[in-house]
């Protein structure tokens, strides 16, 4: 017998227990689909995840109090002195900016709602991708010369101002008085469209709350191959000025990068791997129903054995059913698999990433998975006596 003709046998077999086989292929198709879904669609999430981290460049770092310490935070580890004096004495450092925000009411005409406030300087723009839609952002004579000058986002400015043009108009945030220079675009992220902000000088934000203080500092070296160089220098100088060592922690934008694939990467094999072990039982019941097939064969097997065929004959005949209703499940499985990461992607917003790779392999893997679990029943089979096998009713 070719191998043509054990596929005809082996179609024929399924299509007679048609029911029996979808059924037999449901593990196998489970299986397939959730490892190409959940592979995809983990992957497809960490770019979109490392692209959004991509926009503020490579270049950047931040600097925090280390609070795997037993003392706990002051308050006083950072000041605006620490910034000048670390940008004149560190060439490496392009961009340095405190980081000093808080959560509060934004009053605007005769309207009220609650913002990010942010403290910040006229480098935060070069810093971070932000796009203006009217108006500036600060500058360094607002920021040096303490303008009651805020930058708003323009969803909020929307909100505040609905048949206003915001630009000049004076919006409250704790009592304290500011006129709106500039609006931020609203840009839509992997994360959402974002918080609503307000951006406001630093010494002004410090003086509408004097009991606060900067809690991080954020920067930019000039170049990626500098940034490193650029943080450690900074943190010296830092712990020098304040005279307390192993105070500080820094980190950069890369290593949150490294941090996120290694996450997301891990995430994404422990899931796929719980997922791939519905292969395992699809395979277990294959071999289950293939036992089943051979005892319901039995008569069919010693009349093939009695007419001339050999043992291999039968080996291969029971062993290409097997990988056909494992093939068949593959099939199906990948086609859903491919479908259900769409899906599943579309509803996160974000693309999924199919990894053809992981496709073809899971298509190996169901093939594979025929032949192992298809062995027993095959082998079952091409050991029958053929004179007990035409005995049995």
């Amino acid at each position: 017998m070719n191998l043509s003709e054990s596929i005809r046998i082996a179609l024929d077999s399924i299509r007679a227990n048609l029911m029996r086989s979808v059924l037999t292929t449901l593990g196998i198709m489970i299986g397939i689909t959730a490892v190409i879904a959940v592979v995809a669609v983990g992957q497809g999430g960490q770019q979109s995840i490392l692209k959004e981290m991509e926009k503020f460049g490579s270049n950047l770092f931040q600097i925090s109090v280390d609070w795997r310490r037993d003392e706990l935070p002051t308050g006083n580890e950072f000041n605006m002195q620490d910034i000048e004096i670390i940008k004149a004495n560190v060439p490496e450092v392009q961009y340095l900016l405190p980081g000093v925000s808080s959560y509060t009411q934004v009053k605007g005409g005769t309207k009220s709602k609650t913002a990010q406030v942010r403290g910040t300087e006229a480098d935060y723009a070069r810093l971070h991708p932000l796009e203006m839609a009217a108006g500036r952002f600060l500058t360094e004579s607002d920021c040096q010369g303490r303008r009651k000058v805020a930058v708003v986002d323009e969803d909020l400015a929307r909100e505040l101002f609905p048949r206003d043009n915001a630009i000049g108009k004076r919006i409250v945030i704790d009592n304290q008085g500011l006129v709106i220079c500039g609006l931020v675009k609203a840009e839509s992220s992997l994360f959402g469209s974002g918080t609503k902000s307000v951006y406001i000088p630093t010494r002004v934000w410090l003086d509408i709350y004097p009991e606060d203080n900067i809690s991080y500092l954020e920067g930019g070296g000039r170049t990626p191959g500098e940034v490193k160089t650029a943080m450690e220098s900074s943190i010296k100088i830092l712990e020098k000025r304040h005279r307390s060592e192993d105070l500080y922690e820094g980190y950069t934008m890369e290593q949150e990068m490294a941090a996120v694939n290694q996450v997301t990467g891990v995430m994404t094999l422990v899931i796929g791997i719980i997922a791939g072990l519905s292969l395992l039982v699809g395979g277990i019941g294959v071999m289950n129903i293939m036992l089943v097939s051979v005892t319901e064969r039995t008569r069919e097997i010693g009349l093939r054995m009695a007419l001339g065929a050999r043992r291999r004959n039968i080996l291969t005949q029971f062993l290409i059913e097997a990988v056909v209703l494992c093939l068949l499940g593959g099939i199906i499985g990948m086609a859903l698999g491919i479908g259900g990461a769409f899906l599943i992607s579309a509803l996160a917003k974000w693309p999924p990433l199919i990894s053809w790779t992981t496709v073809l392999l899971a298509f190996t893997f169901s093939a594979a998975i025929g032949i192992i679990f298809g062995i027993l029943p095959a082998n079952k089979a091409a050991n029958l006596d053929p004179i007990d096998a035409l005995r049995r009713d």
